[in-house]
């Protein structure tokens, strides 16, 4: 690291220490104010409006009829409205006590002829922002199976591939751009190098609230170098004492469950609990090559069962501090504990089988969570996330056998593994920390600085091989990610300009010698990258429900660690790797119509187009048995999506997407020019259904009968312009049903029954990987309070 660079983090880091303190006698600002309502049998009303009397302000309840609005200190009244309803007010003192109220609604004997909403949901601002955008409204998903992962595979433009069953490796992707080009945060907070214990597809959606999706262009508030997006998962924070639990069981002995305790006193002192686990056998059918290690006869195609996948992980997250106090709109104490045991199966092709190594995780994360609205001055809200991951991966592969998918196995005397003879112990000593700066001047301008500061530092041994130097060389990296950005905003339009700055400094060791007898050894090395990245995101609405969005990045994104390093599973590291670079472009238009008061569409197209330059690829080494990364010199990606939802009331929500990208090779020295990027998919797409049915088995309880459905069409695995028609390897069309039907008894109690791949077709990821067949499951969820 530069000198200069080495002043910018110690500024950086006395920034944060000496502003911190004066949150302390930070006072002032606006009170949130929060509550629920319900209609006479106490069910949550989704949709109504609550409005402040003579004011302007309001907002749109949410699905439990959850609202929240930010008031000065005062007397309001407010109007609470909804169709077959009589409106309904309420007068609060706000800083007197009153800020969480209940509101329950009467039905009208009168149908009204016209609704007109004063205020919007969450989720309609969020779309409505300059950024090609889309939001997952994570609590309707609440009575599902999903974890967080499945999820976003329904949402437009998004694959969420697997090589296998439940803790399976995923790689998700947004327009083509995968990996670790699509940023991952919590709260705001990156996912970066959390640990196996913690990623998405072992996460259950009851921990989101929403999730918000960016594609392409990322707000400078998320601070990530990100280059084809990012999703930041917005959690159930819940402003009241709140209770849940839920279980859920399903084939191939898959357990569920899960925990969500908060207690907030009227002292503002808070304390929360999300607990966690996942257990599965993973023991499905598959369709595979076998060899006969006996004879070495083959078969071409033999169905089989998996006998070495066992997966479980369990995680708890607790927090304590208080909330709404003069100094803190939140101040938060956490620690995040979990622990996870993988079983692998298969290499990166299914041709290689293991059947006795195995990996195991855990993750000790204390963290720290502060947020302040008008922070030293009026309009300057300021938060800052911190975390340093404890915890330590075991790689253990000390059985010297080979095994096939016919049950045999051959054994050998000699000390061996299945491919590394390893008994690998490390920390990756990750610390993270991320302080963003709001500042609100006049009715329409905002300044946006942030800093995301990141450190790794991997440390470990092989126990069997004490001695060896290559467990002891620095596998270290450095990032810091600066953004400042400026934002207007009117009632018709807005615009946000940005600059970021990107900063990596990677430690490591190159080998030399070791053959011919030549002695081994190790030397030390160190890159550095610095990058400056800017962007520009505009919206304008022709009237209040056409909008058009246009934005443009040059965004970098800097290598990860396992790209640089390995996983010590199926990805071997490549430390020559350089920072990709791309040019991202969106240009979309979004339409919401209230046909009648009970009939919502809303209709989305996105045109995208990504000029990349050395593009960070996955490619099989020679032998097929790992992947790697390497830079492909230049990428052109140009695609279309498109979503259209339809919402009858209460009863009826529906919707489809569909992507289309063409990710071709630009680099014209290469024979590969203009052929399609393998092994990623072009065209895919959803479609959903879900209707509700009003007071089943008596007054305020509901069934509702939900349908999914994913189409993927044919892809090849290698470049498409080599070998021949008959050598040539890909991915059939996929095409995947599921049900679920869900029963909610007395707004507490919710009994749901699934079924996914209704027709038991085969299903294949990354470089054809089988993904398990038919399934049923059955979860039960209780609301306590």
């Amino acid at each position: 690291m530069s000198f200069s660079d080495n002043i910018t983090l110690k500024l950086w880091l006395v920034l944060c220490c000496v502003l911190t303190p004066f949150a302390v006698i930070s006072q002032s600002g606006k009170i949130s104010v929060s509550g629920t309502v319900t209609g006479p049998s106490g069910q949550g009303i989704y949709g109504a409006t609550v409005a402040v009397h003579n004011s302007g302000i309001g907002v749109v309840t949410g699905e439990k009829g959850g609202f929240e609005l930010s008031l000065e200190e005062g007397t309001y009244t407010l109007e609470v409205s909804y169709m077959g309803y009589k409106t309904a007010s309420r007068t609060i003192e706000v800083g007197s006590g009153q800020e969480r109220i209940s509101i329950t609604l009467e039905e009208s004997p009168y149908e009204l002829r016209e609704v007109v909403l004063s205020g919007k949901n969450m989720i309609r601002k969020i779309e409505e922002k300059a950024f090609n955008v889309s939001v997952v409204d994570a609590e309707k998903l609440h009575h599902t199976t999903l974890d967080l992962g499945h999820a976003l595979d329904r949402v437009s433009g998004i694959r969420v591939r697997e090589s296998g069953g439940v803790g399976s490796e995923m790689n998700f992707s947004i327009n083509g751009f995968r990996g670790k080009q699509v940023k991952l945060f919590i709260d705001g907070i990156p996912m970066d190098d959390i640990g196996s214990s913690f990623q998405l597809n072992n996460i259950p959606i009851n921990l989101a609230e929403r999730i918000e999706v960016y594609k392409g262009v990322v707000p400078v508030g998320l601070g990530a170098d990100a280059l084809g997006g990012a999703v930041n998962i917005i959690t159930n924070t819940y402003k009241k004492s709140h209770i849940d639990a839920s279980y859920s069981y399903g084939s191939f002995n898959t357990h569920r469950s899960m925990v969500n305790a908060v207690y907030v006193a009227k002292s503002g002192f808070t304390a929360q609990l999300n607990a966690y686990q996942n257990y599965s056998d993973n023991n499905y059918k598959m369709e595979v090559q076998a060899v006969d290690l006996e004879t070495n006869k083959y078969y071409p195609k033999r169905t089989v069962r998996r006998f070495h996948d066992t997966y479980h992980n369990e995680t708890v997250i607790a927090n304590i501090g208080v909330v709404q106090k003069s100094y803190a709109d939140e101040l938060l104490f956490g620690i995040t504990l979990g622990n996870s045991y993988k079983e692998i199966q298969t290499g990166a092709r299914v041709e290689s089988v293991f059947g006795a190594w195995h990996r195991k995780g855990n993750i000790i994360m204390p963290s720290l969570k502060y947020r302040k609205k008008d922070f030293l001055a009026r309009g300057l809200d300021f938060r800052l996330n911190a975390n340093y991951n404890l915890g330590q991966e075991k790689n253990i592969d000390t059985v010297n056998v080979d095994y096939n998918w016919l049950g045999q196995k051959k054994e050998y005397d000699t000390p061996g593994g299945e491919r590394s003879y390893s008994l690998y112990k490390f920390r990756n000593h990750n610390g993270l920390a991320n302080a963003v700066w709001d500042y609100k001047f006049g009715k329409a301008h905002k300044l946006t600085l942030s800093s995301t500061f990141n450190t790794f530092n991997r440390k470990g041994n092989n126990t069997l091989e004490e001695d060896s130097e290559s467990y002891e060389q620095p596998q270290k990296t450095l990032k810091n990610i600066v953004g400042l950005g400026y934002q207007f905003v009117s009632d018709s339009w807005n615009l946000t300009v940005f600059g970021k700055q990107y900063f990596q400094e990677n430690k490591f060791s190159t080998r030399i010698g070791g053959s011919n007898n030549e002695e081994l050894r190790y030397v030390k090395a160190t890159k550095n990258y610095n990058h400056l990245g800017y962007g520009v995101a505009g919206t304008w609405f022709l009237n209040e429900d056409l909008q058009f969005k246009v934005s443009y990045e040059r965004a970098y994104r800097l290598p990860g660690n396992e790209e640089l390093f390995g996983d010590l599973i199926n990805l071997a590291g490549n430390l020559n790797l350089r920072p990709e670079e791309s040019y991202n472009y969106n240009l979309g238009v979004g339409y919401w119509w209230q046909l009648r008061p009970q009939h919502r569409l809303y209709f989305a197209v996105n045109g995208f187009y990504r000029d990349a330059n050395d593009f960070i690829r996955t490619r099989l080494q020679t032998n097929e048995e790992m992947q790697t990364k390497d830079n492909l010199g230049k990428v052109k990606n140009t695609g279309l999506e498109g979503e259209i939802r339809y919402q009858y009331g209460n009863r009826l929500m529906a919707g489809m997407n569909i992507t289309y990208l063409d990710l071709k090779n630009n680099s014209k020295d290469e024979d590969t020019y203009g052929d399609r990027i393998p092994n990623i998919p072009y065209l895919y797409g959803n479609a959903d259904v879900t209707y509700t049915v009003p007071d089943v088995w008596g007054k305020g309880n509901t069934l509702s009968l939900g349908y999914n459905l994913l189409y993927v069409d044919s892809f090849y695995l290698f470049w498409p312009s080599l070998g021949t028609k008959s050598t040539k390897r890909g991915i059939p069309e996929q095409i995947s049903h599921d049900l679920n039907v869900t029963y909610t008894y007395n707004n507490k109690l919710q009994f749901t029954l699934e079924c996914r791949n209704i027709l038991d077709k085969n299903l294949y990821d990354n470089f054809s990987l089988q993904k398990p067949g038919r399934s049923f499951s059955a979860k039960i969820k209780y609301t306590i309070l």
